[in-house]
């Protein structure tokens, strides 16, 4: 469904990203992997349509830059770490903003249908008896909740993900993510993720890609690309013989 070929991409004239191609299929889960810096947001950034880029981004064999705003907010979602609340909106609110998208018009107005695809949205991230709370008092991990439910209530064929359990507790991060793999598989959706966690890129990426310096290393299942040695050559580090000590120490 998502297709990517010789994709340039970066700032200033400058670019980070460097010839990079893939393939993602529907209902696949992928993470990015590598150091800061090596290019894993911005390539984000250019599937989203929010940098320019050279090369091509097709997505169901339409190429992305043909395709209007309003469409393309149909098509893919994108998820940061926790926003700025600009506006005091409760719950509800806040992800009913998702099927703006999906509106005929701009004074147009939820119908039955999309009410009830909201509330089950945020049921389904566990805040259905916070839905008429207002965002600004609630914990990180529950507003990153509330942003994920409007992802879904977004009806994306694509979720971005750029470190979304970053600043949240254990806990949030996996029940975050673990929502994330339920709507996948259930919606036959797709996931693009940057995770920094190899720990939880492992348990919850089927297929991953590793870049360094704007180029991928690697690409395949975690067992493939998450090996000692290129762990090593990329980040520097023997991040598999530290986890192993790390591990010990709970005996």
């Amino acid at each position: 469904m998502l297709k990517i070929k010789n994709l340039y991409c970066g700032y200033n004239g400058f670019d980070i990203v460097k010839d990079i191609s893939i393939e993602v299929k529907r209902g696949q889960n992928l993470s990015i992997v590598g150091p800061n810096g090596c290019g894993k947001t911005t390539m984000l950034k250019a599937i989203a349509n929010l940098i320019e880029y050279k090369g091509e981004i097709n997505i169901d064999g339409e190429e992305l830059k043909t395709i209007k705003r309003k469409e393309l907010a149909k098509k893919i979602a994108f998820m940061t770490q926790t926003s700025e609340i600009y506006f005091p909106y409760t719950v509800f609110e806040t992800v009913a903003l998702g099927r703006y998208a999906h509106f005929d018009g701009i004074f147009s107005k939820l119908s039955k249908d999309d009410e009830e695809l909201v509330l089950s949205c945020i049921e389904n991230v566990g805040l259905l008896d916070l839905k008429d709370k207002m965002i600004t008092e609630l914990s990180g991990g529950q507003l990153q909740r509330v942003y994920l439910a409007r992802a879904f209530a977004q009806d994306p064929d694509i979720i971005l993900l750029d470190e979304p359990t970053n600043h949240l507790d254990l806990k949030s991060q996996i029940e975050i993510l673990g929502h994330i793999n339920k709507w996948t598989k259930e919606k036959n959706k797709t996931v693009i993720g940057v995770l920094h966690d190899l720990n939880l890129v492992q348990m919850f990426s089927e297929e991953v890609i590793m870049i360094k310096e704007g180029h991928i290393i690697a690409k395949g299942s975690c067992s493939d690309v998450l090996e000692e040695e290129r762990l090593k050559e990329v980040y520097g580090l023997n991040i598999k013989e530290f986890m192993v000590k790390a591990l010990e120490k709970w005996k």
